[in-house]
């Protein structure tokens, strides 16, 4: 269970985060940005690089933190290593917003879970990917997942970080996406898990994980999520589009937070508690991915 000292943390980040992340409203601080996620990862001892990008006329970056495996898997000894597991989030923002839940929210979680995830014995690698440009059409992650499918290279599966922390315990504070064919709680207090039906296994795995430290609504779409729009708005959806298995965790942006995408999208308005949760959550979920062990949730390794 989190304690004080992640609530901190992830407070530290917030403030280092919030605040309009916009490439052309706001390019300087959604260049500080990438170089506090690639301190923030370098000061953590990860091995840290870029993946350019070009687009709208400039070029972007998303910035990779990679921990390498600790020891090889069972069934790996002729020298083939493990398919990595993935763990992203969006760091840039609509104009106007200084982008707390959307999605400053996800990338304080991504930097908590990896330092976390330092002290976790390991039989797969593990990136940790800050995209850019997700608000301008997914570029930054489907440049990535064009190279990786171009590259011939697979993965184990990527969990993508897109609003985790608004919640609400009200009756009514949840509304349902049109179309979704589950039945949706009417209080805002979950953590979706969403998946496509390649992606059936990952989403289980991720699911089971993360129930025991808050409430999980899980949804499979068929496809690539085409007949059900609101389900591919974040950067899985470009996992999706070139056959890779990915999910999207999320507090379900507007269908529960009424600041998205509005200058209201503040950090006073995030539960701090429900972030140390999906931490939590995340943080057993990549870690039984990456054939981890439980000490790696005792958050008490280094800075």
């Amino acid at each position: 269970m989190s304690d004080p000292t992640d609530r901190d943390r992830l407070l530290t980040h917030l403030h280092a985060l919030v605040g309009e992340r916009h490439p052309v409203t706001s390019p300087d601080h959604l260049q500080h940005t990438e170089a506090y996620l690639a301190d923030t990862f370098s000061q953590l001892g990860l091995q840290v690089s870029t993946h350019p990008f070009a687009a709208m006329g400039s070029t972007y970056r998303n910035v990779i933190a990679t921990l390498l495996p600790t020891h090889q898997a069972l069934g790996h000894g002729n020298g083939s290593p493990a398919t990595p597991v993935i763990l992203a989030a969006h760091y840039d923002t609509v104009e106007g917003s200084p982008g707390a839940d959307d999605n400053a929210s996800a990338v304080a979680v991504l930097l908590e879970v990896a330092r976390r995830l330092r002290s976790l014995d390991r039989t797969r690698e593990i990136h940790c990917i800050g995209f850019c440009l997700e608000e301008e059409g997914l570029l930054g992650s489907l440049a990535y997942a064009a190279e990786l499918r171009s590259a011939r290279r697979e993965i184990a599966g990527a969990i993508v970080l897109e609003c985790v922390g608004y919640a609400s315990d009200r009756d009514g504070s949840q509304t349902t996406p049109p179309g979704i064919p589950i039945a949706v709680p009417t209080v805002g207090n979950f953590l979706a898990v969403v998946g496509n039906t390649a992606s059936a296994e990952l989403a289980a795995s991720v699911e089971r994980a993360a129930s025991p430290h808050l409430p999980v609504v899980a949804l499979t779409v068929p496809g690539k999520g085409e007949l059900l729009p609101d389900t591919r708005r974040s950067d899985h959806a470009a996992f999706w589009h070139y056959g890779f298995s990915s999910v999207m965790l999320t507090d379900t942006a507007n269908f529960r937070n009424p600041n998205y995408h509005r200058p209201t999208d503040t950090l006073e308005t995030l539960s701090l508690k429900f972030l140390a949760d999906a931490a939590d959550a995340v943080t057993a979920a990549v870690g039984g991915l990456a054939g981890g062990q439980k000490r790696a949730l005792d958050g008490t390794n280094g800075p």
